[in-house]
């Protein structure tokens, strides 16, 4: 996204000075064009409303123009790079979603053993809507730079898009230099506000980009704190659930959770978003029990795993998605099956074991099928 802001201050007999950013809209029907951390700045440029209707511009839109007077649109050159009247574009909501089926491939020596290990027991597909179940310290943060490494090496196609809430700043400056995409953070001392709007315009940029028929994957880190944000921000006097849960936190997190989806008149939305588990607080408890119906493919983290340094630490048997033979070819399916009925008897950490041991024995995950297919009994 080549988001840049060039305004300066001018005076009205001034020549208009050329200004782009994503559209963020404000209570008043006016918006602002924000820079490429999507972030409120100082000279940020202001959108009047009459433009916004006039040309039917939504949240989210790229949009380059020059300003008048200073740090005011006065014409739009392009909506999104592309000459276009913006109000004859399909409108996210009016597209039809389907079960994800173009396979996200995430096998890729950019992603080592973490990224294989999830393409085997839980693909992910064009617009899957994914929940990475995690309690602390299981290497979630390592797990997701893996997977946008992959989808970088894999899908130069996709539009990569990090989205960071609550999170620590050396985190911040770490995803930054290692992955190829754009990182859009919100640091644990910002208010909640600023990590809902983040999330809100995140959400949305990727929205105008599927319209356009792109395909976009967002890796959410995490949905947990994006409930507890809405949660803190919502106003006292609604009805609260268990764990001191506001009724109203969780309706706009599931609404941004659901933009996932394959459509079928255009693009795909991607978004694979960690859960938070085993916090120690209810809250956090509660929203996952609220949210984790929601997904149509899981992976589990387990504790016990990465405390004997077993990592990835994924947890197989409970990891999986639905409605994958969409994606994955009926042979491969079957080897997996075969798989995980052998490692039904196992526990977590001997079954982990056992499946990397042999993918770091075979070079791809094609000889491995093969190979478990070969010395694994079938049922």
């Amino acid at each position: 996204m080549t988001t840049t802001l060039t305004t300066s201050r001018t005076s009205s007999s001034a020549p208009p000075v050329p200004a782009s950013g994503v559209l963020d809209l404000a209570a008043g029907g006016h918006g602002f064009l924000r820079g490429t951390a999507l972030e409120p700045a100082p000279h940020d440029v202001q959108v009047p409303a009459s433009l916004i209707r006039r040309l039917g511009l939504r949240k989210g839109d790229l949009v380059s123009g020059a300003c008048g007077r200073p740090h005011t649109l006065a014409h739009v050159d392009l909506v999104n790079d592309a000459p276009q009247d913006a109000a004859r574009r399909p409108h996210f909501r009016d597209l039809t979603p389907l079960h994800p089926r173009e396979r996200l491939r995430l096998e890729s020596p950019a992603g080592g053993l973490g990224a294989r290990l999830v393409d085997l027991v839980a693909p992910v597909g064009k617009g899957q809507r994914g929940l990475i179940v995690a309690p602390p310290k299981t290497g979630k943060t390592v797990l997701l730079q893996q997977l946008a490494a992959s989808v970088s090496a894999n899908h130069p196609e996709a539009h990569l898009m990090v989205v960071l809430l609550d999170e620590r700043p050396e985190e911040v400056t770490d995803m930054r230099r290692s992955v190829r995409g754009e990182v859009y953070a919100s640091t644990f001392d910002r208010p909640a506000k600023a990590h809902i709007a983040l999330a809100e315009l995140a959400v949305e940029r990727a929205k105008r980009l599927a319209e356009e028929g792109r395909d976009v994957v967002i890796l959410l880190d995490s949905l947990t704190r994006l409930c507890r944000a809405y949660n803190n921000a919502a106003s006292s006097g609604g009805r609260t659930l268990s764990g001191g849960v506001d009724a109203s936190a969780l309706q706009e997190p599931k609404r941004l959770f659901g933009a996932a989806r394959c459509t079928e008149e255009a693009g795909s939305l991607t978004i694979l978003a960690t859960a938070l588990v085993d916090t120690g607080s209810r809250a956090d408890d509660f929203y996952f029990e609220e949210l984790k119906g929601t997904g149509n493919m899981e992976l589990r983290l387990d504790r016990t795993l990465a405390d004997r340094r077993v990592f990835p630490a994924v947890d197989i048997t409970p990891s999986g998605t639905r409605r994958e033979e969409l994606l994955v070819p009926a042979a491969e399916s079957a080897v997996v099956r075969q798989l995980r009925r052998a490692l039904q008897s196992r526990g977590a950490q001997a079954a982990l074991e056992a499946v990397l041991s042999t993918l770091r024995h075979t070079p791809d995950n094609a000889s491995f099928l093969r190979q478990v297919h070969s010395t694994v009994p079938a049922a």
